[in-house]
């Protein structure tokens, strides 16, 4: 291995996950594909990370190049390790998460069989336990390899997790997370599809996300406007890129991410005051990009009506909300 470039580089960005990390890096030592390294980024942790990072480290020295610097966020530790990393593809696992064992050897597969810039898993959501609490299938209703002129429906309907996908290195030629912003993401993934022309998708669950108790997502407030400024960025890029003239793609993408994944943020708000100024910052949101009411009612997403297919009382809020009830929607909350 020490004498063979990599062909993957696997990202895993650590602040204080000293209860999790071992079960991470196990499951990317493990890997069956075995042309890997595996860029560990200490930002600055203050638990015992960097201890588990040096015993592994130490073990696996031709797999794991590890790296401390001073805390800067998320997106600041996995361009750290952009920089670093010599692979010819990318993956970035978060370090309280876990992966199958053969999660890049399939993923490098299907990237080279079908000349893929971007390839995509499942993902199972987990509890501490290991139980599986939820199968999020990523595109169901399509081939392994997906030529995007011809099915660009997949923009308006992915979803923009950094964590499940394979990205052939190019990718990131000209681009970074961006620094400093919660759903980083959201921002910077999908403007990495508009540079590709095919992608390819695994069926296989191959991703476990773990639903922690003390999750950063639990906390709800003025953070998820950059939701909005996220699907701003990716609005600007989509008008200079190659699929510009796909603009009921680009309305599907600002109604899912824009519109029901901000919604589904802001249920969580408890504070009232924030509640309605992110509620308004939403109207304004809808207004300045023209999207009619019955557009977002009838957004239908893998060809199926996307409000519909949520759980009853997700429905009744945005309902709710949606017909101005908002007064309603702080009493029931």
């Amino acid at each position: 291995m020490e004498n063979q470039i990599p062909k993957v580089s696997v990202i895993v960005p650590v602040y204080n996950v000293e209860n999790y990390l071992a079960k991470c890096l196990d499951s990317l030592v493990n890997q069956s594909l075995q042309n890997i390294e595996i860029i560990v980024v200490n930002d600055g942790s203050k638990d015992e990370s960097e201890s588990i990072i040096h015993q592994y480290s130490s073990k696996y020295p031709g797999k794991i190049k590890s790296f401390t610097k001073e805390n800067g966020g998320l997106s600041d530790a996995r361009n750290f390790g952009i920089d670093k990393a010599t692979g010819d593809y990318l993956g970035f696992v978060d370090s309280d998460d876990c992966v199958s064992e053969t999660m890049f050897e399939e993923m490098l597969n299907l990237a080279e069989k079908n000349g893929a810039e971007m390839v995509i898993c499942n993902i199972q959501k987990v509890d501490e336990d290991g139980n599986v609490i939820k199968k999020l299938t990523q595109i169901p209703n399509m081939p392994e390899k997906i030529v995007l002129e011809t099915n660009f429906s997949v923009f308006s309907d992915l979803s923009y997790f950094a964590c499940n996908k394979l990205f052939i290195k190019e990718l990131f030629a000209h681009k970074r997370f961006k620094k400093g912003v919660h759903f980083e993401d959201i921002q910077l993934i999908p403007q990495l599809l508009l540079e590709c022309k095919t992608i390819a998708q695994t069926q296989n669950f191959h991703y476990q996300y773990l639903e922690r108790a003390d999750s950063i997502s639990k906390t709800h407030n003025e953070k998820g406007l950059d939701i909005l400024k996220a699907v701003e960025d990716v609005g600007a890029v989509f008008k200079t890129s190659k699929y510009s003239s796909k603009t009921k793609e680009l309305q599907g993408f600002q109604i899912l991410e824009g519109v029901y994944t901000f919604l589904a943020y802001l249920a969580f708000v408890k504070n009232e005051a924030q509640f309605y100024r992110m509620s308004q910052d939403l109207e304004d949101f809808i207004k300045k990009r023209g999207i009619k009411m019955k557009d977002i009612l009838c957004y239908s997403r893998f060809g199926k009506n996307y409000l519909l297919s949520l759980p009853p009382k997700k429905i009744i809020f945005y309902l709710l909300f949606f017909i101005g009830q908002k007064k309603t929607i702080r009493k029931l909350m």
